[in-house]
């Protein structure tokens, strides 16, 4: 039996949940897979899978093999691509998660650059605005908008979106334009309101005019926790958003939504990718924020400060 490829073929089921999906992508029959399992619980000694006629299981001891497994695998692939032959093309699997706005305008539209650069670099794009386990769920590396609430992680500062606040035509053609930002507390104005899925609580708006600092909170009929969904809220009609500038940019100019307190000032929200401290930071990753950094850069929403 070689080690490698019994840890290798673990790994894949796990992952795959299958032992004929991880069969076709390590280009192997299913019987080898099979195989190579039963020796690895051989000299392991121990059950890694249970098997039935429905669902495959990780054993406890299943689980906890997965974990160093994953790890050894990874660091063998970074001691591969250390060299400089194998530097000068990264390749691999990246697994990511970003929000979802962020996903469907900015990093989607631009990943065609990204593969040509990088084309042996596999990502497994997660599109969420969730608490993400990084450990638990072996995700790479995440981009979060606002500022870092779990200091275990390491951080890259990438950029810093600006804000607005924004309505609906048809919502402010019922209840008019409001002149101050206190006004959203009042019975007849509404907003949409945005839950944090890191602390469930709703985002206020902040504001700044004039050494004037308000901060509201508003009534709501709908909160929700999608950045794509709290948008959708906003065009229908639902109150009154405050969201990055890159998000709004297209119903500015289509006419869905007009900007509200435009002569006041909301701090810009700072943008991050994090990554689990580890020893070191693979070449895939690394080029991977590199190119998240230039992208960003790129982007007219975005405010640069110096790197961190």
């Amino acid at each position: 039996m070689d080690r490698f490829d019994a840890m290798q073929a673990f790994v894949r089921v796990v992952d795959s949940g299958s032992f004929t999906k991880a069969a076709e992508t390590l280009h192997m029959s299913k019987t080898s897979v099979t195989q190579l399992i039963q020796q690895l619980e051989a000299r392991l000694r121990v059950k890694l899978l249970n098997l039935s006629t429905r669902k495959l299981n990780v054993t406890a001891d299943g689980a906890v093999y997965y974990e160093r497994a994953v790890r050894v695998l990874a660091d063998l692939d970074d001691a591969e691509t250390s060299l400089s032959s194998a530097a000068a093309s990264p390749r691999g699997r990246l697994r990511v998660d970003v929000p979802s706005p962020f996903a469907r305008m900015i990093l989607i539209p631009a990943l065609p650059d990204f593969h040509a650069r990088y084309p042996d670099i596999q990502i497994d794009l997660g599109v969420s605005d969730r608490m993400v386990d990084m450990i638990g769920e072996h995700v790479d590396c995440v981009v979060r908008g606002g500022e870092l609430t779990d200091q275990s992680l390491m951080a890259r500062h990438i950029g810093d979106l600006r804000l607005g606040v924004y309505a609906a035509p048809g919502y402010l053609s019922g209840v008019g334009m409001p002149a101050h930002p206190r006004e959203l507390e009042d019975t007849h104005h509404r907003i949409v309101g945005f839950r944090w899925a890191r602390t469930g609580k709703l985002f206020p708006l902040v504001m700044q005019r004039a050494g004037e600092r308000v901060q509201a909170q508003g009534r709501y009929v709908v909160a929700v926790d999608d950045g794509n969904a709290y948008l959708e809220a906003g065009l229908a009609g639902m109150g009154i958003l405050w969201l990055p500038h890159y998000m709004a940019r297209q119903a500015l100019d289509s006419g869905e939504l007009v900007p509200v307190f435009e002569d006041w000032h909301l701090e810009s929200m700072p943008m991050h990718v994090a990554f689990p401290p580890n020893r070191h930071i693979s070449i895939k990753l690394r080029v991977f924020i590199d190119w998240i950094v230039e992208l960003m850069a790129r982007h007219p929403s975005v405010i640069q400060r110096a790197p961190v």
